[in-house]
């Protein structure tokens, strides 16, 4: 849900497009945050996603998970940080156009970019950002002999009640660092949790390991090392899963609801045909002001790649910077830049609208 009623999906015809100075496509946290850091430099946005509302992973896959490492925020929902980033942007009143992705982009001779989409919404555009996170995704699924049998409302991708899994034994799969969230975030309320991985390393933060560790020994979680080979159920409810180790040897384990937690398979759609250098699925980028292969066209967050690349939102931020200057830039290549800080510049005070308040 959009944090403020008065930020609204913009509708138009494809017979009168709309004209802005960047396009961004992708309404996550990076997206949104990108409409900041144009609006400080005076440029305008209009938003594209495919999902049917603002904040991308953070908002469809795990709206509940505590992120840790924002600034000035010791914990933060994913929710609440999307929330956060609408009230933030609010001033610069940015278009919003939802459950479309783009289906035909073209640079024109001038420079500027045509962008259509599927519900037929035309921009002119000076620019266009790709922060599609990892393009069109969904979770990896869990395929396993017996799922036939089984009611799919035991089986979670995301978390969005917490409630639900209260004094309930969890499976969770995976070994990442969202199955470590919540395996730490669910151990106080659930009967127990055993985290299956199919290795003993585990892929999450450092300093979370060491807190799945401690809640092992204190005997709130059990670890598992396997692959799931089938499904148990009792009248379409879940009552269990069968691993195989490395050693295959089988063994039963049981459980009242299964979070799974396997991460994304990345689709980057349509825009693999546009003519981007692409490394492994992903958008090569300069590192000055994250532009692309094609001028004008700049990709910030998980969807791009360069050296020493960390897929870390708090890095997408940095390139949302840094991509708004390199926008003003290819729009005004006359035009020198200065860096104003909105602490005392009048002129970020009046676009941010606090011109006159107290500080």
């Amino acid at each position: 849900m959009m944090s403020d009623p008065n930020l609204v999906i913009t509708v138009s015809s494809s017979n009168s497009p709309i004209k802005t100075d960047a396009v961004i496509i992708g309404a996550g946290p990076v997206g949104l945050f990108q409409v900041f850091e144009l609006g400080l430099l005076d440029l305008k946005a209009q938003l594209i996603d495919s999902l049917p509302q603002v904040g991308g992973q953070c908002a469809e896959l795990y709206p509940e998970k505590p992120i840790y490492d924002i600034p000035a925020y010791p914990v933060i929902g994913a929710q609440e940080l999307i929330d956060k980033l609408m009230e933030q942007i609010k001033p610069f009143n940015p278009g919003f156009h939802l459950g479309q992705q783009v289906e035909r982009f073209e640079k024109r001779a001038d420079g500027r970019f045509t962008v259509t989409t599927s519900k037929g919404t035309t921009f002119d555009a000076g620019t266009v950002i790709i922060a599609a996170g990892l393009g069109s995704f969904l979770p990896r699924r869990l395929k396993a002999k017996g799922m036939d049998q089984l009611d799919p409302a035991h089986v979670h991708y995301k978390v969005t009640d917490r409630a639900r899994f209260r004094d309930k034994r969890l499976l969770v799969l995976g070994g990442g660092d969202s199955a470590l969230d919540w395996t730490m975030d669910l151990a106080e309320s659930a009967r127990h949790i055993h985290l299956v991985h199919r290795r003993a390393e585990y892929r999450g933060a450092p300093a979370s390991v060491q807190q799945v560790k401690r809640l092992a020994e204190a005997g709130k979680v059990t670890e598992h090392q396997g692959l799931v080979m089938q499904v148990l159920s009792d009248g379409g409810r879940l009552s269990g899963i069968e691993i195989m180790d490395l050693e295959r040897n089988k063994s039963i384990i049981e459980g009242d609801e299964a979070l799974v937690f396997w991460g994304l398979a990345p689709d980057l759609g349509p825009i693999a045909q546009w003519g981007l250098a692409l490394q492994k699925k992903q958008i090569e980028v300069d590192t000055e002001q994250f532009q692309t292969s094609i001028d004008g066209v700049f990709a910030i967050g998980d969807i791009n790649s360069y050296p020493g690349k960390k897929k870390f939102i708090l890095s997408g931020f940095h390139e949302a910077a840094l991509a708004a200057f390199g926008v003003q830039k290819y729009l005004h290549p006359d035009k020198r830049q200065f860096v104003q800080y909105t602490t005392t510049s009048p002129i970020m005070h009046k676009r941010l609208g606090v011109e006159g308040k107290a500080s």
